[in-house]
């Protein structure tokens, strides 16, 4: 393959995506959907030809994990701040735990009764299944309301830092004691420490700068930084999010110190080109993040059956435990938030960390395919149905 064949190929991704991008926004089906699909269509293309093709498995985890920041950082640098948010902070940090505790409970028992193996790895093997996908969440409630767009950004990030802890806790502590939670106590206030300090840093030095190249400078610092912390086994998510609350909420700080100090000129300016460039990096990598995984997957496995069936087997749990949840304690969400649980990048990249010790064999890419496939299309299926009959509403009244 030339250059100039693969500029090609690259550039052509790219615009496919942004018609996706096009198509998502006047059909509410996600972009993700139509990304996939097309990197399964190209598989299949280069089988068919007999083309020799790089290991992209190699890249995958590094392109999601870069994909993953950005995506929520630029959800939260959207994120506006004030006390009548504690309330939806609240509840969408409650949501994203108990959901996640419960449908991790119940997607480890059945997993437990496809496999047989030990509730162990069978939890552990749960975890990716049970995390809401930012980086499909995000973009795909763009055209809701303002308060269930907040409560979608807010939940979906606490459900990807709250499944990322879980899950380093998991592999980490085969049996639990009580050191174990001493342990995830201590990582967890090093990581709030840390993100308080990387926060007043990076904001200063923003401030300090007068290179022209500035941005992607302080975006590879914070990849750093949660590359860094994540080798540690620390949840890092909480800096970037942290962060981008922090940038976009800085200059409602009251004291005259840190605004003499922090607070400079042209903040609002940059902020806008960061969230800019943010979005636009994060809309590169997911685009080459999702039609690598739909490339790199073993479309034949899903000629089995049994893995269709035992995807949507875990695809109905996921909804049940999600309306459930919602129709006991947030009954003002239940439309259209109870479809917005679609699972993805994060999913994806946690099956891809699983030790090979305690990968399933039963639980295979197909496997998670047919789950991340199917709760797309449920959530677009569910956003169209919802659009649909509010304007109904709207029209009869």
């Amino acid at each position: 393959m030339t250059t100039y064949t693969t500029l090609i190929i690259l550039s052509g991704l790219v615009i496919f995506s942004y018609l996706f991008d096009l198509v998502a926004s006047k059909t509410k089906l996600p972009s993700v959907l139509l990304l996939l699909l097309l990197g399964i269509g190209l598989r299949l293309l280069v089988d068919n030809l007999n083309i020799q093709t790089f290991n992209f498995l190699k890249i995958l985890p590094a392109l999601g994990t870069v994909g993953l920041i950005l995506i929520v950082f630029e959800g939260s640098l959207e994120l506006k701040y004030d006390k009548d948010k504690n309330k939806v902070i609240k509840g969408a940090f409650l949501a994203a735990l108990i959901m996640l505790l419960f449908t991790v409970t119940i997607i480890s028992f059945i997993i437990y009764q496809i496999t047989g193996q030990d509730l162990y790895l069978c939890f552990v093997n749960a975890i990716p299944f049970s995390v809401i996908s930012s980086a499909i969440a995000i973009p795909s409630v763009a055209g809701l309301a303002k308060k269930s767009r907040e409560f979608i950004i807010y939940e979906s990030s606490f459900s990807d830092i709250l499944g990322i802890i879980l899950f380093n806790f998991a592999i980490s502590n085969q049996h639990i004691s009580a050191s174990s939670f001493a342990s995830l106590g201590l990582n967890t206030a090093l990581i709030l420490i840390l993100s308080v300090l990387a926060c007043i840093f990076l904001l200063y030095i923003m401030g300090k700068i007068s290179h022209h190249i500035k941005f992607f400078l302080i975006i590879s610092i914070l990849i750093l930084v949660y590359a860094i912390g994540q080798s540690y086994h620390l949840s890092s998510l909480i800096l970037i999010l942290s962060f981008g609350l922090f940038l976009n909420n800085a200059d409602t700080i009251k004291y005259a110190w840190f605004k003499t100090i922090f607070i400079y000129e042209n903040l609002s300016k940059d902020l806008v080109q960061l969230h800019q460039l943010s979005a636009e990096s994060a809309f590169i990598i997911r685009t080459f993040f999702f039609v690598i995984f739909g490339f790199t997957m073993n479309i034949y496995q899903l000629d089995d059956q049994n893995i269709i069936v035992n995807g949507l087997l875990i695809l109905i749990s996921i909804y049940i435990c999600r309306f459930t949840y919602l129709l006991i304690f947030k009954k003002d969400r239940v439309l259209p938030e109870g479809f917005v649980s679609p699972r993805g990048l994060i999913s994806i990249l946690l099956y891809y960390n699983l030790p090979a010790s305690m990968k399933l064999p039963e639980i295979s890419t197909a496997f998670l395919f047919v789950v991340v496939l199917g709760s797309s299309l449920v959530m677009s299926i569910g956003l169209i149905a919802t659009k649909k009959g509010h304007k109904k509403e709207t029209i009869e009244a």
